[in-house]
């Protein structure tokens, strides 16, 4: 491993939306997005980095969405959290293909497909090298899978929270609808919820606010972009306490 493959973390949370897996496709899963994921997990892991992966189920069913069409919001968000369990599965499926050793950690107990959420065990996965993908989000409803990267981050260690994302940062405005939005390249997370930038929602930021924990948020289209952050290389926006200002 020569200098400039050496990694600034040494244990990673990754967020993946479900909308990131879906890529070209309308909904669900394309296979090619879930392809250079685990490709791009694979090339960290060779690095010595414990990665642990949070995943959302925007690309199956949003429990927002279903709520605002009159469903209950908690059943609404348990059937997001078991679209999270499904993309999970695919994940590791993907990644055993590249012989990457993973396990499920689902908050929802679900003995057949996953592992329950412990802590301890979680933390053990890691220290054997393991990938571990958190599914079902927080086990309970009215959290944000943004949310239950930031709980998990917190209560494995992680030092860093990368937010893959299909815009390359953070912008002051949608760069979709207005193209002269400025990127920022380092924001502050009182910034960040002053301005209500969206990052992630306003509980995942404080969390990781609390826990002065940095979150990178990058785009995931761009190859090689997992493991750019990971060697610290300037990729995206960083989202972090700046001392005195927070």
């Amino acid at each position: 491993m020569s200098h400039s493959e050496t990694p600034l973390y040494r244990r990673v949370l990754l967020k993946l939306s479900g909308e990131a897996l879906m890529g070209k496709e309308p909904y669900g899963i394309d296979p090619d997005v879930l392809e250079n994921v685990a490709r791009e997990i694979r090339e960290v892991q060779l690095l010595g980095v414990e990665v642990a992966v949070v995943i959302g189920g925007g690309n199956i069913f949003r429990g927002v969405s279903g709520a605002s069409q009159g469903m209950d919001r908690s059943t609404a968000d348990y059937m997001g959290m078991l679209a999270t369990v499904m993309n999970a599965l695919a994940l590791q499926q993907a990644l055993e293909k590249h012989e990457v050793s993973t396990r499920v950690l689902s908050a929802i107990d679900m003995k057949v497909v996953a592992e329950p959420y412990i802590r301890r065990r979680a933390i053990r996965h890691l220290e054997k090298g393991r990938v571990i993908i958190f599914a079902a989000g927080t086990g309970l409803p009215f959290f944000t899978t943004d949310t239950t990267a930031a709980l998990r981050a917190a209560e494995i260690g992680a030092e860093v929270i990368m937010k893959a994302t299909k815009v390359d940062g953070v912008y002051a405005s949608d760069p979709e609808k207005d193209p002269s939005a400025k990127r920022f390249e380092r924001i502050s997370f009182s910034e960040v919820l002053r301005k209500n930038l969206g990052v992630m929602d306003a509980t995942a930021i404080s969390l990781a606010r609390d826990q002065n924990m940095r979150i990178v948020v990058f785009n995931l289209k761009q190859q090689g972009n997992i493991k750019k952050v990971i060697l610290g290389e300037s990729v995206g926006t960083m989202v972090e306490g700046f001392g005195h200002a927070e």
